[in-house]
């Protein structure tokens, strides 16, 4: 059995300058946390030869090119890993449609899992290259390449893109400052899940008719990994909150008439910035907001579920692993 922990993330700066069709002329960069929130992807091998997939439903088929799991089908694929096994995939939070990376993050914990069932130790480069071949080439989901780098790396991540590679910078202020940062961030539910895949198509449509507002959210990307080495974090506030009246600018549904409110609740309350996580139209919201406010605003946004978050240091790991000789 082969138990593996892919964390999930939070996006802070820079999202949509990861889509090829932008940073192959002008180059992206992305800034971006893992939390200690994860999936978990579980592989046992069965006595038959049959494949056993457990998510929010169950499939039992006795080949892998009939999985209706598309992410499962394709790491199987890829890893040579095609039958005799049962494969069951978990989360800490909803999995689809809250903005935080877990469709990537299971492709990652997939491939983690499959390749260290068939004995093979794999880079986080490579699971990364892995996830991003099979969401993007394979299955042409219309999403960038950010989210597979940090669900397989871990920490914190200045990740750049262009027709050279991809090139990720760990960025690590001292402890005690990264945790001041982390205390500043508050995370709520907006009680929506959406498909983001509508939103995608969208942003992924106006990408040569965005490419001055692209260009700035690369920018604010670089500024904000300076604003946190330099501990100025209340700046790095006021980046997320231009960052967001760009984002919305990239597709009609990143927000709404709900996450407006929430937004503009909580700056009146005393937050300094935030973004909704992911594409937008729903799931999380972040917020920068310095301590002696966050009373304030946890008061003012009652009505949503916060959820508590700590970056992680680790990207996707194997966290059990044991293999019975039969």
């Amino acid at each position: 059995m082969i138990v593996v922990q892919t964390p999930l993330r939070i996006s802070f700066v820079g999202g949509g300058t990861d889509f090829e069709d932008f940073y192959a002329n002008f180059g992206g960069a992305v800034l971006s946390t893992a939390i200690d929130k994860c999936v978990f992807v579980i592989v046992k091998e069965r006595f038959d030869d049959m494949i056993y997939v457990n998510y929010s439903r169950k499939e039992i088929v006795d080949r892998f090119d009939k999985l209706e799991h598309e992410l499962v089908r394709e790491a199987m694929r890829i890893t040579g890993v095609t039958k005799g096994i049962e494969i069951t995939t978990l989360a800490d939070v909803p999995a689809e449609g809250t903005g935080l990376g877990s469709s990537s993050s299971i492709t990652v914990g997939l491939l983690q899992a499959l390749f260290a069932y068939g004995g093979e130790i794999v880079t986080a480069k490579t699971l990364a290259e892995e996830a991003c071949h099979i969401e993007i080439d394979i299955l042409g989901k219309p999403i960038g390449r950010q989210d597979q780098y940090i669900a397989s790396y871990g920490n914190m991540r200045f990740i750049t893109f262009g027709k050279s590679g991809v090139a990720v910078e760990k960025i690590e202020p001292s402890s005690e400052d990264k945790k001041r940062l982390n205390d500043n961030l508050l995370l709520f539910y907006t009680g929506v899940t959406r498909k983001s895949s509508e939103i995608l198509l969208e942003q992924k449509a106006n990408i040569n008719s965005r490419v001055e507002v692209l260009s700035e959210m690369r920018k604010l990307a670089f500024e904000a990994k300076d604003a946190i080495l330099e501990n100025e974090f209340d700046a790095f506030g006021e980046i997320l909150h231009k960052g967001w009246e760009l984002k919305k600018q990239m597709a009609s549904k990143v927000s709404n008439s709900l996450i407006d409110d929430i937004y503009e609740t909580a700056c009146r309350a005393g937050a300094i910035g935030g973004k909704v996580t992911g594409a937008g139209g729903g799931g999380f919201i972040l917020f920068y907001c310095p301590k002696d406010k966050q009373d304030d605003v946890t008061r003012a946004l009652k009505g949503l579920r916060q959820l508590p978050f700590r970056f992680q240091q680790d990207g996707s790991k194997a966290i059990f692993n044991y293999r019975r000789s039969w």
